[in-house]
């Protein structure tokens, strides 16, 4: 699904990461852990093609996104990526439901397929009634759940996280972190989430640690995920973290 191999990237004199190989297997949700300033955060920019590193290469889907141009990258990332920030960053002056459906129409979806898959979304996230509310009308966990579905509306294959729960309550960050589950399950994306949320770092199927640049330790790929989270810290898979 998706494999990385040698990445490197500099900002300046500063060399942020040194030589990342890494493979994520489709389905699987895997954290990214560390302490601040250990590159955590550029290598899912690089993962997502917001960014462009050094050296390395980097393919998605089968896709050797490094050989795209611009405007073919851009339209892979529209419709094979989605995104889901720390702050949900949607824009204030569209309702939930025109929100989500802001990245369908990039993508060239009609109006009423959009606004159907919004619906579906919405509703599977439990939010059907909120539909037609603005941000400011929205609870801090409803706005999330508004992101995620956001993320979700061109059905992309990964699902890109960047402290996800970092701004909401202990209530809502569990609500969230199951929905990473029964979304995968449902829908069948693949998850990496950058966090320095232990309780989420502990149930994801793996937990990639960085330092410094680099990989911590040499993360092992599950042969498939679990299918729900009881059973994902058995001491047997512990061990392969």
């Amino acid at each position: 699904m998706i494999d990385i191999k040698n990445i490197t990237k500099s900002f300046g004199s500063l060399q942020v990461l040194k030589g990342i190989d890494l493979h994520i297997n489709k389905g699987e949700v895997v954290s990214i852990v560390g302490p601040s300033g250990a590159g955590k955060t550029t290598l899912l920019q690089i993962i997502g093609t917001l960014d462009s590193p050094d050296s390395g290469d980097i393919t998605i889907d089968g896709i050797d996104v490094r050989k795209l141009n611009q405007k073919r990258l851009a339209d892979f990332r529209n419709k094979h990526i989605g995104f889901v920030f720390q702050f949900h960053q949607l824009l204030p002056e569209f309702t939930a439901i025109e929100n989500i459906m802001i990245p369908a129409f990039i993508a060239g979806m009609s109006k009423n397929e959009a606004k159907k898959r919004a619906m579906e979304l919405l509703d599977f996230m439990g939010l059907a009634d909120r539909a037609k509310h603005k941000p400011n009308e929205l609870s801090g966990g409803e706005k999330q759940r508004v992101a995620v579905a956001r993320a979700l509306v061109n059905n992309p294959s990964v699902i890109l996280a960047d402290e996800p729960s970092g701004s909401l309550d202990s209530q809502n960050k569990a609500e969230l972190h199951q929905l990473f589950f029964d979304l995968r399950d449902k829908m069948g994306q693949t998850f990496v989430i950058v966090t320095h949320d232990e309780t989420l770092a502990s149930i994801t199927d793996r937990t990639i640690r960085m330092e410094d640049g680099r990989l911590a330790q040499e993360p092992l790929p599950q042969d498939a995920p679990s299918e729900d989270l009881s059973s994902q810290n058995t001491p047997s898979q512990q061990n392969q973290l």
